[in-house]
């Protein structure tokens, strides 16, 4: 890659704003690159839509972020990952870090021999979990829980709200329950509830976030490429739905006010 393309932003993007636990760790690590996050909010949730529909969407997202000028994609959400990385890295010619459930660490970190995954019921039911589990945990007990409507309640209510403690009463105890000494977040809403989570489960009981992992993943592929380095610690957040419902939902999850403008990849 020529120097210039050094300067372009990093895109991130999920269906939603649950991806901004993956933007937080990201800028976390890399401060000096450019963000550009989108979040397809006027098809929020992916996890219930039928797989055909979610690849098809990624494919015409990372298009469109290519044409725009990204220098990298992060696929911030599961659900999408799941459905669609493999279509997009086969499209691609830019880095391409895939979001997917933290099942290999957990097999290594359970002294109880069984795991926890939280996740929506699209990514449990993937391919891609599957052979997660089959190659990393075949020796666990995998206490696969779905968890539809907790990502969007956790995004429009809240995650101190009754709602979320409703839906984490019954997909938390269950894994409580089962012996769960380690229980993976599979879906990047659920960092925001990681307290509310933890107080569910015994004392000692790991969770397990996967923004970090795919930080260090996104600076050993730009460090590969040549690609780090060239931005100013900007950040610009998108929506393809209301921008100003959008905003007051960025505000409320990341602690400050920012703009965010409307962007369509078609």
């Amino acid at each position: 890659m020529d120097a210039p393309f050094n300067h372009q932003p990093i895109a991130v993007f999920d269906s939603g704003l649950g991806g901004l636990t993956v933007l937080r760790a990201l800028r976390e690590r890399l401060p000096e690159e450019d963000f550009f996050y989108f979040a397809d909010t006027r098809f929020l949730p992916y996890g219930d839509r039928a797989e055909s529909f979610i690849r098809e969407r990624g494919e015409l997202i990372a298009a469109g972020l290519t044409r725009r000028g990204a220098k990298a994609l992060v696929i911030a959400c599961n659900t999408l990952t799941a459905a669609a990385a493999q279509s997009i890295r086969a499209t691609s010619a830019l880095p391409v870090v895939a979001l997917e459930p933290g099942v290999k660490p957990a097999a290594g970190l359970t002294r109880s021999g069984v795991i926890g995954v939280l996740a929506t019921t699209r990514t449990l039911g993937s391919e891609r979990f599957r052979r997660l589990v089959d190659d990393y945990a075949s020796r666990c007990r995998v206490l696969a829980q779905p968890c539809p409507g907790l990502a969007e309640a956790i995004e429009r209510e809240g995650a101190d709200s009754p709602q979320v403690a409703r839906l984490l009463d019954s997909f938390v105890t269950p894994l409580a329950a089962g012996g769960a000494d380690v229980v993976v977040l599979g879906c990047t809403h659920y960092p925001w509830a990681g307290a509310a989570i933890a107080s569910r489960l015994p004392a000692g009981a790991i969770l397990l976030d996967t923004g970090e992992a795919v930080a260090r993943q996104l600076a050993n592929r730009l460090a590969d490429a040549a690609l780090l380095g060239g931005g100013q610690g900007r950040l610009t957040i998108s929506s393809s739905g209301s921008p100003a419902a959008v905003a007051a939902t960025v505000e409320r999850l990341w602690g400050s006010p920012l703009p965010v403008e409307p962007w369509e990849p078609a």
